[in-house]
């Protein structure tokens, strides 16, 4: 009996050591996948979570470094812009004062050009009396100014000495600042390329002046014609002017203008109103060409009524010389004629712009622009006409000569207004 119990006792123990063993395999089994579960964890989730904030890290420095770029470029583009738009109003000063050159009759009074000699005016009396001396030498003064004295010579001298001075001053603020610019990585390609063109055309500017005051210091071919510069050069000089002025001034309002948001689809008429703004560019452009022959030629003295010249609307002469075409270009009848016509045609033109313009819906920039289109335009038609009836002032003529830059600023804006529009 004894043994029996001792014989289930045995048994019951070695069913738990047994059951034991079970367990703590069981236990082995699932212990050790879920501790490489640990360490594969450890190893993968790990490096991913570090590899994730670094390029947090990295999204958000780049996302800084270009806001601090496009900060940088937009207070760049600025100041370019105020850059430009300076060096347009310099040009500005240069036809004005090339105006009031011609006007006073002071352009032929420097009778040589030297780059660096040439800053340097007379400074004693020695000096006075050689350069004037050396004006008597040529045509205007034995022909035009032959009772002039030092002093009325001093006075043209100083007029012609300071538009000359004024466009190395124009050199001088343009090629600074482009060395700067371009110094400190400021110019892209296409600003590289327009700087290029404008510094080319600030020279040939500088070189097509001295070009057209050579032709007045020519003897003329006829005894009878009054000493002056070749209106076909002054033409062309003064269109230098404007088309580096043009050039200039749209560049820098492009970079100062911010553009206006946009608020749908172009408002209907746009294309239509667009085309006439160029056109009406264009007019103002060929009507100030034609004034730079007016001047050239002193064709506003020959009639001095309007709107008919004299008592007729077509004067007799306009077509008198041979071959017809010299009428347009050297006859004084002639040539004033055109430019009535054509800054009659230019003044309503503008007007035009300005009342097909009520007609599409624009922001109000540009309205503003169309406004100021329409109001220079019949400002500018008023100098015109009265510098005409009152023999040409020097003041007057001066003011006729900077309205046509006005009116052509105000259409080139009222056409980059009308080109946002558009995109």
């Amino acid at each position: 009996m004894a043994l029996l119990q001792c014989a289930k006792l045995f048994a019951a123990r070695s069913s738990l050591c047994t059951a034991k063993q079970v367990v703590y395999r069981q236990h082995a089994s699932l212990t050790k996948p879920l501790a490489l579960l640990r360490n594969a964890q450890s190893n993968t989730l790990l490096p991913a979570m570090k590899n994730g904030v670094g390029t947090i890290r990295r999204s958000v420095t780049q996302q800084a470094s270009a806001g601090s770029s496009g900060s940088v470029s937009s207070r760049s583009d600025r100041i370019i812009g105020a850059w430009m738009l300076g060096c347009a109003g310099m040009c500005v000063g240069a036809v004005v004062l090339g105006g009031v050159t011609r006007l006073t009759e002071s352009g032929l009074s420097m009778t040589d050009w030297h780059l660096i000699r040439g800053m340097k005016p007379p400074t004693t009396e020695e000096e006075w009396q050689a350069e004037f001396d050396r004006y008597k030498q040529f045509p205007e003064f034995e022909q035009v100014h032959q009772h002039f004295q030092l002093a009325d010579f001093k006075r043209i001298f100083w007029m012609e000495y300071m538009h000359r001075m004024w466009g190395r001053a124009i050199g001088v603020a343009f090629a600074v600042p482009a060395a700067v610019f371009a110094y400190k990585g400021w110019l892209n390609r296409g600003m590289k390329i327009r700087v290029g063109v404008f510094g080319s055309l600030i020279v040939f500017q500088g070189l097509l002046g001295w070009f057209m005051v050579k032709s007045g210091l020519e003897k003329p071919k006829q005894e009878s014609d009054i000493p002056r510069v070749s209106q076909y050069r002054l033409a062309a000089h003064l269109g230098s002017a404007l088309v580096l002025y043009i050039l200039m001034f749209s560049t820098g309002l492009k970079a100062v203008l911010p553009p206006v948001p946009g608020t749908g689809p172009p408002p209907a008429g746009l294309g239509r109103l667009r085309g006439v703004v160029h056109g009406v560019k264009g007019l103002v452009f060929l009507t100030a060409l034609s004034g730079a022959f007016v001047a050239g030629l002193d064709a506003g003295l020959v009639y001095n009524s309007f709107p008919k010249m004299a008592d007729k609307w077509i004067p007799d002469e306009v077509l008198a010389m041979k071959p017809r075409w010299k009428n347009f270009f050297e006859n004084a009848a002639t040539v004033q004629l055109d430019h009535r016509v054509l800054g009659t045609t230019t003044g309503c033109s503008a007007i035009g712009a300005w009342a097909l313009s009520k007609s599409v819906v624009l922001p109000p920039r540009a309205r503003l622009a169309a406004n100021c289109l329409a109001l220079m335009a019949i400002t500018q038609a008023s100098l015109g006409i009265s510098t005409l009836l009152m023999y040409v002032p020097v003041h007057l003529a001066a003011a006729h000569q900077s309205g046509s830059v006005a009116l052509l600023s105000i259409a080139y804006w009222l056409s980059l207004e009308l080109k946002r529009l558009a995109k």
